[in-house]
């Protein structure tokens, strides 16, 4: 028994350094090894892949496995491979730009359903096949501009669900389907570029039908489109509502006039060869419906599709997509019917909202938009509107102001303001009287008296409060003024005016 232990302890012992160096030479084994998966023409840094600009003619292999970033741009690359892109799991962005690719082979983008963004600019692409990017499920921004794509397969972009940026500029495109877009998601798509193509006109019912977030982002300028006034007033209407598509590029928004490829003409500068246009079409002018609601009162919204659809989706204000039966905490819920329901509306509910419809019973997908507004309940208060109360405020004023120009009574005004007749002074009242040793004015018909004077005396009653006495001597002069003397009753002496005016 001794001896097998002894024999397990020996074997043990010898076992163990071989696993230890295989350890401790593993991991630098391993480094190396993955040191050695960069290829010669590229640079390698931490999980980007730069290999642009080397003029290859195929793509390196094998390439790092932990890649997340492949920069292939500036080569000869002819074609590619299918399923190339197995080995790079991590992959997010692929640079194709600047190569030679005239097609793109089946299957070449197979196993690459976490990637985001393809660029694949400046090639040779002749066309796109709805086959093309199969697998990119992922995909979020597709670079195709500055080729020499003429068409456009129906189905090219179905698939791609997350597809939200696609840029076709500068090709030579002659029509676009704006009724189902290629394949193309429209609760996802912010930005159509497809400007500088040889598009020659525009289905302005196709696209007055899209949601506002894509008409914002349909960049149309600089295709030799015809004139018209349907197109002009579309093109208007974005630039009222500032859609970027319109107001960043106004100067090159330009149509062919008189059938005459020459002769183009800008919308906005040369809008005078709009002017005959007759007022736009009801399908122009279609706004967005405007609903109101005050916080925490329930909301409900119809979507007023042409015909019962298979499947409804909203899009609320804050790019939230509503599906049956609603969002998480149940706060908005979307019915069978393809109604939204909003338990009790907040603030944050203000925006708009998107309706999407589906189904065989329509034509084509449709999409409904409906701006809502959310407000706070008024108070008995603030009830009255300012404008009203303003304007009644003036009309009265109005009112008086004529009241005190023409209905003042001529008859008595004159009576009353009649100079009146020279009376004796002792008619006169006290209250004009003022205490001064200036003598009053001598006018017309009257006398200066040297003896007569107006002066205060005491009062007769004694019961009389709050009086001032004064005594003024008979032969009082008023060349040469005395200080007259004050006497006060014993209970106030705060005023200086008598009742009754006596001439001595």
């Amino acid at each position: 028994m001794a001896s097998l232990i002894l024999v397990c302890l020996l074997w043990s012992w010898l076992g163990k350094p071989p696993l230890l160096e295989a350890d401790t030479h593993g991991s630098p084994d391993n480094a190396s090894h993955v040191l050695q998966h960069c290829p010669k023409a590229c640079i390698c840094a931490s999980d980007l892949l730069s290999c642009a600009n080397q003029n290859l003619h195929t793509v390196p292999a094998p390439l790092p496995v932990m890649t997340t970033v492949l920069d292939l741009s500036y080569n000869v690359l002819p074609h590619l491979h299918p399923g190339w892109l197995a080995a790079l799991p991590r992959l997010h962005i692929l640079r194709l730009a600047h190569n030679q690719l005239r097609s793109l082979t089946r299957g070449a983008f197979h196993n690459a359903s976490g990637l985001r963004q393809l660029d694949l600019s400046s090639n040779g692409l002749h066309s796109v096949g709805h086959r093309d990017f199969e697998g990119l499920t992922g995909l979020e921004e597709l670079l195709l501009y500055d080729n020499h794509i003429s068409f456009v397969d129906h189905g090219a972009f179905r698939g791609l669900g997350r597809l939200s940026r696609l840029y076709l500029s500068c090709n030579r495109l002659t029509t676009f389907s704006f009724h189902d877009l290629h394949g193309l998601s429209p609760r996802q798509l912010r930005v159509l570029d497809l400007s500088s193509n040889w598009l020659a006109s525009i289905p302005v019912s196709e696209v007055v039908a899209l949601p506002a977030f894509i008409k914002n982002g349909l960049y149309l300028h600089n295709n030799p489109i015809r004139c018209g006034c349907s197109l002009y007033h579309m093109l208007l209407r974005w630039r009222q509502r500032g859609f970027s598509s319109v107001c960043d590029y106004l100067e090159e928004h330009v149509c062919v006039a008189f059938d005459v490829p020459s002769s183009r003409v800008r919308f906005f500068t040369h809008s005078k060869v709009f002017e005959n246009c007759s007022s736009p079409a009801p399908s122009l002018e279609r706004s967005d419906a405007h609903l109101e609601v005050q916080v925490g009162q329930p909301l409900l919204i119809h979507c007023q599709a042409s015909a019962p659809a298979a499947r409804y989706a909203w899009v609320s204000p804050s790019n939230e997509l509503l599906v049956f039966p609603g969002n998480q905490d149940n706060s908005i819920r979307v019915m069978s019917n393809g109604s939204l329901s909003i338990r009790a509306a907040q603030p944050s509910h203000s925006g708009v909202f998107v309706c999407l419809a589906a189904g065989s019973h329509l034509r084509h997908n449709q999409t409904h938009e409906y701006n809502v507004t959310v407000r706070y309940p008024q108070h008995e208060s603030e009830s009255f509107n300012t404008g009203l109360t303003t304007l009644l405020g003036c009309v009265v004023s109005l009112i008086l102001v004529l009241l005190y120009l023409f209905l003042t009574p001529c008859s008595c005004c004159r009576r009353c303001c009649r100079p009146a007749a020279l009376v004796p002074p002792q008619e006169c009242s006290a209250q004009s009287s003022i205490l001064s040793s200036t003598p009053p004015a001598e006018g017309p018909g009257r006398k200066a008296s040297t003896h007569k004077h107006v002066v205060f005396l005491e009062p007769v009653k004694e019961g009389q409060n709050g009086r001032v006495k004064l005594a003024v001597s008979e032969d009082f002069d008023l060349r040469n003024p005395k200080i007259l003397q004050v006497k006060s009753d014993s209970e106030s002496i705060s005023s200086m005016f008598s009742d009754t005016p006596i001439m001595s």
